[in-house]
């Protein structure tokens, strides 16, 4: 696990776990690993409050990271669903941190976030519910022991949280599934008989969905299945000092063990980047000029990943500091994907915004203007 790229959420905050399940003294809902007040503890923090804990023979202590920037009454609210008979569907643009909240939530209620189903055209109802080892079936015939079991029947056997993402890209046959397990609680297995082909759902059982307001209308949710489903809308960030906080700490988790964790990212730089992407996205800078928006997305997560190749091309063709020409060099390949014209929307943003800012030689900005030239 050592050299695993990205590890689970639960095995990512071991210290953090540890501390909160020691000083956890509330009632916990049947099923749930930690209480409701704990759970919104490890998505929001302890703001800066250090929690003691014993272990191996000595005591310790732990502070609580913020891990979700936003409505802290969204968390509360979305907690209060998953311990309801409905399922919690976290909608926005994409980039909000859906997946991200989503993961967090999961691993702090059932100390698991990997029973995951990814959303797309080609999934089908055996990847959601369970489906058969050829070999045995054709041996044996229907068997417990010839059936391998999916997401959603593991998580009604174990009473755990099943992640649903991207649930609008999955066809309505495959969304339709869920009905019955959400609704009656039961999953049934007809080429099972008796007992052995019914699998009724565990306390702590529950679906977190995510959705993305682009894709409406793709493959949009049957009225019945919203009815079982708690809709909460992630917005982007709007606080801009919020946003470069989120941006800088996501780049400096990114960069830990690549061997370019020791790269500069000077705090003014960090402030061109993201004032680039909170300005775009808003279409309008922090003085009130209008500028045009792209019609890719301008998201926080998107400004993660320009900052992270930014720090790399800085520690690999650079001397390990990132200069504003490094963000520029690497801008364009986030905010033009679908459409060329993108980069017309960069250019008049260097015109409209930085050209000014440039010319009062505020900061970086004169050198971030002079790396348009990367802007192709």
């Amino acid at each position: 696990m050592a050299q695993a790229l990205r590890l689970p959420v639960e095995q990512r905050y071991p210290e953090e776990f540890a501390a909160l399940r020691a000083n956890d003294k509330d009632p916990k809902p049947p099923g749930w690993r930690m209480s409701p007040r704990t759970v919104e503890t490890f998505i929001l923090g302890s703001q800066g409050k250090a929690l003691e804990y014993e272990e191996d023979g000595e005591t310790r202590s732990c502070v609580i990271d913020k891990k979700f920037y936003g409505d802290d009454v969204l968390v509360q609210r979305a907690i209060v669903t998953m311990a309801s008979d409905r399922g919690l569907l976290l909608v926005g643009e994409p980039g909000t941190a859906k997946s991200w909240l989503s993961e967090h939530l999961a691993a702090a209620v059932a100390g698991d976030s990997l029973l995951a189903i990814q959303g797309s055209a080609g999934i089908t109802e055996d990847q959601i519910k369970y489906s058969w080892n050829y070999a045995l079936l054709l041996a044996e015939g229907p068997s417990k022991r010839a059936l391998v079991p999916a997401p959603l029947y593991l998580g009604m056997r174990d009473g755990k949280i099943v992640r649903f993402e991207e649930i609008t890209r999955a066809p309505h046959e495959v969304q339709d599934t869920l009905l019955s397990c959400m609704s009656d609680k039961v999953l049934v297995i007809p080429e099972l008989a008796g007992s052995d082909g019914v699998v009724l759902a565990q306390r702590g059982f529950n679906i977190i969905g995510t959705a993305n307001t682009r894709d409406r209308g793709v493959n949009e949710m049957s009225s019945a299945l919203k009815r079982r489903f708690n809709f909460e809308t992630v917005p982007p960030v709007e606080d801009l000092n919020e946003e470069i906080r989120i941006v800088r700490g996501q780049v400096k988790n990114l960069l830990e063990g690549t061997g370019s964790d020791d790269t500069e990212f000077p705090n003014e730089v960090m402030e061109l980047l993201v004032t680039t992407f909170h300005e775009i996205r808003s279409g309008r800078t922090m003085d009130g000029i209008k500028v045009d928006q792209a019609s890719s997305v301008m998201s926080t997560a998107e400004a993660v990943s320009v900052g992270f190749h930014s720090a790399l091309f800085a520690s690999f063709f650079g001397k390990k500091k990132v200069e504003p020409e490094h963000v520029v060099i690497n801008l364009a390949g986030a905010a033009v994907k679908e459409n060329r014209d993108d980069v017309k929307v960069l250019r008049n943003y260097w015109d409209v915004a930085v050209k000014p800012r440039a010319n009062k030689e505020l900061g970086l900005w004169k050198a971030y203007f002079k790396a348009r030239k990367y802007l192709r």
